[in-house]
């Protein structure tokens, strides 16, 4: 914890940190849109059989010159259960009686009809392509589409755990680099794929960096920001995220076409990867690994970039050694992901800390997934969605400071699982309340989410703060694969998943209470700094208890 002292010295808020957040937050802001692109390149148009008579242009049949689009589709498509055309199966021939049948038709045998045998007509009005009509993913094949959200978010598991050993190994920086260029490659390519398992493919590589860029764009960030700044900063990154899925909508408005959208979203990260360059690498994780050198070359690279003049006759190697000796002793022993487990105190938060983002993440996918109540231009909702998630991922900042962080957090998740239980026993005609209690839901677990963040990083030491990220993915992504498969639970109880969805997130409100309070507290960096942080946290609450029997 002794790196406060130098950060003091370079400035723990200056034109570096903001240089740094100008050149991270706008891939940022585009990764949000690599992770919900299937909203709109595997968006569902309505769909139809293809039939000869009415849409092969070449057909010359004297009968079918005088009858209207219309008719030709009652004698060529039967009417599904909610009298519509059937998506998904035709006639084996024209049904011409029907033309003289007043009224609707409902009882059909089955030899009289057949699947799409020749392919489908979609409506192209508000999407000219997506994968789905590029690959004919509908009627029997319409569950391969939650493949490729599966695979892209498997890819974000399978990169957090990987991404998280590599950058506590290699760097925050070189591991970024790399899965920006990674994600250019993968996401581009994916714009031409050929097929759909190429594509899949490519996606699942794209998960993989997507959550890599994420997590060490916030790293870079917050581990060169002084503590008092830590809440200002994450909750500026969750902000960013929420101006991504903003973008998408108008992204998404502006390209209609998948394979566009999809080299749009791409793109870019090209111009991240090369401004990448002018980043970094925190002095404090080069420290603790050991390379003191390279880690006082970056604290005079930044003082000089803050106009910190008189840093660089402070910023010795001899004072360096002097104010980090403990953690240059640390850092000759090598660490591992065992080692989160293997100290009681980082096991229980390790522990507590996946049971809490598993409970905030399973609400947030619950009701981002029933939220069609906001109708059907999925455009604007995307864009709604996001200012409502920026709006009051705002909250953090203005309260965690002054309720600490276990109130603030605890306060957050019991409003969401207040608002979702409340919501179940609405009645189904009070639309409007529904809506304004499914939202208000998911601004507050957007709220806890950015609390939960700030909560983390200053509980886990830098040593193993990436690989505590990767774990944090791993509880993350099972609560959003679980999120949709509770809503199967309607077929015993229809307000039982949603029960679900509002008692997780209150009993892990009780939960975080069982954690230290970080409050006013620097970050840790070695596993002795979590042995030494009772200690530490104790001497913090009698020098502000003197404080205030001073001031009185």
């Amino acid at each position: 914890m002794a790196f406060q002292e130098l950060l003091d010295q370079v400035g723990g808020l200056g034109k570096y940190q903001i240089l740094q957040m100008v050149l991270i937050f706008p891939s940022l802001m585009v990764l949000l849109c690599q992770i919900f692109l299937e909203n709109f390149t595997a968006a569902i148009p309505g769909h139809r059989c293809w039939v000869n008579i009415l849409d092969n242009d070449t057909v010359s049949d004297n009968d079918t010159e005088i009858l209207s689009p219309d008719a030709l589709l009652r004698i060529s498509i039967p009417m599904d259960s909610d009298l519509r055309p059937d998506k998904c199966h035709r006639f084996i021939h024209p049904q011409w009686q029907l033309l003289h049948v007043n009224g609707t038709f409902t009882n059909m045998t089955e030899p009289d009809k057949e699947t799409c045998l020749d392919g489908w007509v979609y409506d192209q009005s508000s999407f000219p392509s997506t994968i789905i009509t590029e690959w004919d993913l509908v009627c029997s094949y319409q569950s391969q589409k939650s493949v490729v959200q599966f695979l892209f978010m498997t890819g974000m598991l399978v990169g957090g755990l990987i991404g998280g050993h590599l950058s506590d190994r290699f760097g925050r920086k070189l591991i970024l680099r790399w899965c920006l260029l990674q994600l250019t490659i993968f996401g581009t390519s994916a714009a031409f794929a050929p097929t759909f398992l190429i594509y899949c493919l490519l996606r699942f590589l794209s998960g993989c960096a997507s959550i890599i860029i994420l997590m060490n764009g916030s790293l870079l960030i917050i581990e060169w920001i002084r503590p008092s700044s830590k809440v200002m900063a994450i909750t500026l990154i969750s902000c960013a995220l929420s101006l991504g899925q903003m973008i998408l909508g108008g992204l998404a408005f502006l390209f209609r076409g998948w394979r566009t959208l999809q080299l749009v979203v791409s793109v870019p990260f090209l111009v991240f990867f090369f401004s990448s360059r002018w980043l970094v690498e925190p002095a404090r994780w080069l420290i603790i690994n050991n390379k003191p050198e390279e880690g006082l070359k970056a604290l005079r690279k930044v003082a000089h970039i803050n106009g910190m003049k008189n840093a660089g006759d402070i910023l010795t190697m001899e004072g360096l050694r002097s104010s980090m000796q403990d953690e240059l002793e640390a850092a000759q022993t090598k660490t591992t992901v065992c080692d989160l487990f293997c100290t009681p105190d980082l096991r229980k938060r390790i522990c507590l800390l996946l049971f809490v983002r598993f409970a905030i993440v399973i609400p947030f996918y619950g009701i981002t997934i029933n939220l069609q109540h906001f109708g059907s231009n999925i455009f604007l909702f995307q864009v709604v969605f996001g200012a409502l998630t920026a709006l009051v991922r705002c909250l953090p900042l203005l309260v965690q400071n002054h309720m600490g962080r276990r109130t603030t957090q605890t306060v957050f998740m019991f409003l969401v699982g207040l608002s979702i239980l409340a919501n179940t026993f609405v009645p189904q005609e009070m639309q409007t309340l529904h809506v304004a209690l499914a939202s208000a839901g998911i601004s507050f677990a957007a709220a806890s989410a950015t609390s939960f963040s700030v909560h983390l990083s200053e509980l886990i030491p830098t040593v193993l703060r990436a690989r505590a990220l990767g774990l944090d993915t791993l509880a993350s992504r099972c609560g959003a694969v679980l999120a949709p498969l509770l809503m199967t639970l309607t077929a015993y109880l229809s307000a039982l998943p949603w029960i679900i969805y509002g008692v997780f997130p209150i009993i892990a409100g009780l939960v975080v209470l069982l954690q230290p309070e970080t409050r006013e507290m620097p970050l840790l960096d070695t596993i002795h700094d979590v042995k030494n942080n009772k200690e530490f946290s104790r001497k913090v609450k009698e020098i502000n208890s003197s404080v205030k029997m001073t001031k009185f």
